[in-house]
């Protein structure tokens, strides 16, 4: 009953902001590291950033360091990526999940980021 749901993609211009949802149920949300993913066209799923338990420790991927900042609410079992400075290469699917869960069939959805003047 793991559910993982994303929210928040939309049409920005380069430059723009977005912010992310991602509300998580059917597990112990706080017990679990969460990730955000990212799928371009044509491309392979790629990390973009993780958050520990608790929150204390945030790791992303180079080309979005410094734009981007992932955080999490235990209380609303909810993970969030701020998406600043966006750029037409951050064009993707997102998705999150927990790596635990990577190759189990609890992705969502996705939600769909289009950054394009």
């Amino acid at each position: 009953q793991v559910q993982l749901v994303e929210s928040g993609g939309g049409l920005v211009q380069p430059g723009g902001s977005l912010r992310l949802s991602c509300a998580a149920s059917g597990f112990t949300f706080s017990s679990y590291a969460m990730s955000w993913y990212r799928q371009a066209p044509g491309k392979e799923r790629e990390l973009v950033a993780d958050i520990t338990r608790s929150g204390g420790i945030k790791k992303y991927k180079d080309s979005v360091k410094g734009r981007f900042t992932i955080s999490r609410d235990n209380d609303k079992n909810t993970l969030y990526l701020q998406m600043n400075s966006l750029k037409p290469e951050d064009t993707a699917v997102y998705y999150c999940n927990a790596p635990i869960y990577y190759d189990m069939n609890y992705w969502g959805k996705g939600t769909l980021v289009t950054v394009s003047s």
